[in-house]
């Protein structure tokens, strides 16, 4: 492109120091620098005189191409600049600059920009032969370009990708499945698919998971069936299915669509059987289940819209059986096959998930209700399986539903063999190896067989010889459950009851000594075996009986004993050895817990106005009131004085009001409540100037602000029974004890000590002094 260019009296410097130095770039730069305004075609001249002189300088190349580049890009690709171009390109690559991977760059973005498309490919693919591995990421992205060109035939795009993503970039593999998705080439989309999967060093640019390249190779695999026709489909799906057991209901479901879509329902149902009996969590279940219940719905829909849509045959055959083709009840028959075994199927997928589930086991037999046979089995099935020691529920149920079921059917020979081999069987507790003695038992008394149920019992109840312990002993797995049989609190229990009910007082006595023996009482055995002899007359027996349980239990466990114990004893020996009733309940009073004295005095209270003495019923309520806590000590007065009042009169009264109030212990809330009915008592007595006192006393810890109801009801005793001054002193008394009690809780913010009232107790100083106002007005009583 050799041209004269006219030099003016400016450029005379630059051409003198070109000429002078034309080796050097320096020269030729400032030289086009200076020429920035002069026309394409003379910088152009410059440019040639220089590469001629420098063909090797990549600034000059690049300056020079960026030129013609910028000035062809506004121009139509016919026109001669881009021929031009491309042209220099080609020299610049030839004097060295293949090494460059801008110049190639530039060189594949103005063919493209031109549309020539195969150029551009092989450009590119010059590109990647010249440039070393580590700058091909200058090279891909115009790869990519061209790829994603509309004019870019399908293969070669694909071809281009696969080089990229196969070979340069891994990680972005699920783009090219997308564009091979998009082309409609699903065969290769699910190859790509099903390797990346197995690839184990494989990760995702996008983050995309394992999980999800999964389920799109199961969307297309099952949607495409034609298209990936020569896939492996079924060893794929069965090996993703091993390594991500999470997805396999999707995976089975995926294969079976796959051969309904090819129209092979026979193979499609054959995957749906097997993924619904390899499936192990209720979701992927029911994935497999509705997808297969679609493909039956489907069948039979199709069959019956053929049905309608066909005309009958018109030949002599017509009506025949071999001529047909209507297997519309055949589908709708396999349809209800279907929905009549999704209970069954879902319970095995229970079972899978935990084969020790008794539960599931129970229900797996109530889904055979109607089928004896089924149900047999499938309890020695359960048995077989259920390992005690890991069961999730009671696995002896399933040996009592066995016999139970037998029993139903009136096999008894059979549920009795059931038991037999149930006593045997190894248990996690002694409790359940019970439970299956027991059963056995009341089923021989449904049968009216006693004598058997007896000999049952006495069977289980017996200690195991010294052999049979050598033996368990020696074992590995640890001590049977038969071994602690004997000591079974609900067994004895009930050979107890069956002996009292069907056999003699003293068979009867003997098991409740042998209970007692192994230290397995409790209140209830105890009240029952006292029981069985108060029915036969023998009392000074089921005395001891008490008197032995009330020695094994401690509260509250031997309140319903002691209870016991002192209404039997008092119906029987009130009224004649009244010193040993008192020394009975003396006994109960001492063992009974502070909670449990006020019902034990009561009743000693109670015994003493029935049989015994007044006085003596007084003291026993005194000598209560001083036991019981503070939280029943109200009670304890409250039936105190009404006794009092009823067996000796006013003056007892008095005298019980005044030691509850004076130093009864009571909690201020208790005794002022004492007190107002201490008053109310006088003033129905007409003693109004006894009941004035009272209300003063009271006074003294009740705060008006927080016991309004006080003040209330001395209110309107003043109204009705005082006089001014009287009620001027009540007032006064109300302000101070309001000045008193704002003092008292600016003390305790404080942290000064409140002063207690009369009849508590102070550490370290005992009751308080009589200077206290409660224990100056109740002494002023």
């Amino acid at each position: 492109m050799a041209s004269t260019i006219e030099i003016s009296a400016a450029d005379v410097a630059y051409e003198e120091a070109v000429l002078r130095e034309p080796f050097k770039v320096g020269a030729w730069l400032r030289y086009l620098s200076a020429r920035g305004a002069a026309p394409l075609a003379t910088r152009t001249a410059i440019y040639e005189r220089a590469l001629r002189a420098l063909p090797g300088s990549y600034k000059l190349w690049h300056a020079y191409l960026t030129e013609l580049a910028a000035a062809a890009r506004p121009l139509p690709p016919t026109d001669p600049a881009h021929t031009a171009l491309n042209a220099a390109f080609e020299r610049a690559l030839a004097a060295g600059m293949s090494r460059m991977p801008r110049v190639w760059h530039m060189y594949a973005s103005a063919l493209l920009d031109q549309g020539l498309l195969t150029r551009a490919r092989r450009a590119i693919d010059r590109a990647l032969r010249s440039l070393p591995p580590t700058q091909h990421h200058h090279v891909w992205p115009l790869a990519l370009r061209l790829a994603g060109l509309p004019g870019c035939p399908a293969e070669t795009a694909v071809r281009v990708l696969r080089r990229y993503y196969l070979q340069f970039d891994p990680a972005h593999a699920e783009e090219f499945v997308a564009f091979l998705v998009s082309a409609g080439r699903f065969r290769e989309a699910a190859e790509q698919l099903a390797a990346a999967i197995e690839d184990d060093g494989f990760r995702s640019a996008k983050g995309t998971t394992k999980r999800q390249l999964l389920l799109d190779l199961c969307e297309i695999l099952a949607k495409h069936p034609d298209d990936v026709a020569g896939m492996h489909v079924e060893a794929i799906l069965c090996s993703a299915a091993r390594k991500f057991p999470e997805e396999a209901g999707a995976l089975w479901t995926a294969l079976a669509c796959h051969y309904a879509r090819k129209g092979i329902h026979g193979k499609a149902r054959d995957v749906f059987e097997e993924g619904a009996a390899a499936v192990a969590t209720v979701k992927d279940f029911g994935l497999v289940f509705e997808s297969c219940l679609h493909l039956e719905h489907a069948v039979v829909a199709a069959e019956l819209d053929n049905a309608t849509q066909e005309e009958k045959s018109a030949s002599v055959i017509r009506g025949c059986w071999l001529a047909d083709k209507d297997d519309a009840d055949l589908n709708m028959a396999r349809l209800e096959h279907l929905l009549e075994r999704r209970p069954e199927m879902l319970n095995s997928v229970r079972l899978r998930q935990n084969p020790h589930d008794v539960q599931a086991w129970h229900e797996r037999v109530k889904i055979f209700k109607n089928d004896p046979g089924r149900q047999a089995a499938t309890y020695v099935e359960a048995i077989r399986t259920v390992d005690p020691m890991k069961a999730t529920g009671k696995p002896h149920t399933l040996w009592l539903a066995f016999a139970k079921m037998y029993e139903g059917r009136g096999m008894l020979d059979s549920a009795r063999e059931v038991f037999r081999r149930a006593t045997q069987a190894s248990f996690k507790s002694a409790d359940d190896l019970a439970d299956v003695w027991c059963e056995r038992a009341e089923m021989e008394l449904r049968h009216r067989n006693h004598e058997a149920a007896i000999e049952l019992l006495r069977q289980a109840t017996s200690e195991p010889s010294p052999e049979v312990r050598t033996r368990a002993a020696a074992d590995a797995r640890g001590e049977p459950a038969q071994i602690k049989l004997h000591r079974s609190v609900k067994l004895w229990g009930l050979y107890a009851d069956l002996m009292e009910a069907h056999g003699g007082v003293e068979s009867a006595c003997a098991v409740h000594e042998r209970i007692h023996d192994l230290g397995l009482a409790t209140p209830l055995l105890v009240l029952s075996h006292a029981a069985l002899l108060q029915g036969h007359k023998r009392f000074e027996d089921a005395f001891r009986v008490y008197e032995r349980g009330v020695r094994s239990f401690k509260h509250p466990h031997a309140e319903p004993i002691w209870a016991a114990y002192l209404a039997a004893f008092v119906e029987r020996y009130g009224k004649t050895k009244l010193e040993r009733v008192r020394d009975l309940f003396e006994d109960a009073v001492r063992q009974a817990p502070p909670e449990a004295k006020k019902a034990v005095f009561l009743r000693y209270a109670k015994f003493e106005e029935e049989f015994g003495l007044a006085t003596r019923a007084m003291k026993v309520y005194e000598d209560a009131a001083d036991a019981v806590p503070g939280r029943d000590k109200l009670a304890v007065y409250d039936a105190y004085v009404a006794r009092a009042a009823a067996l000796f009169g006013v003056a007892k009264t008095r005298e019980v009001y005044h030691r509850a109030i004076a130093g009864g212990g009571l909690p201020e809330e208790d005794a002022r409540a004492m007190c107002v009915r201490f008053a109310d008592l006088e003033t129905g007595l007409g003693e109004v100037r006894r009941a004035r006192p009272l209300y003063v006393y009271a006074s003294g810890f009740s705060d008006p602000g927080a016991h309004p109801d006080f003040w209330r009801r001395w209110n309107e005793f003043e109204v009705a029974h005082g006089d001014e001054s009287t009620f001027r002193e009540m007032l006064r008394l109300k302000r101070t004890t309001t000045v008193a009690g704002r003092t008292g809780v600016q003390a305790a913010e404080s942290g000064a000590l409140k002063r207690p009232c009369a009849g508590q107790q102070v550490e370290g100083c005992g009751t308080l002094q009589p200077e206290c106002k409660r224990m100056r007005v109740g002494v002023a009583l």
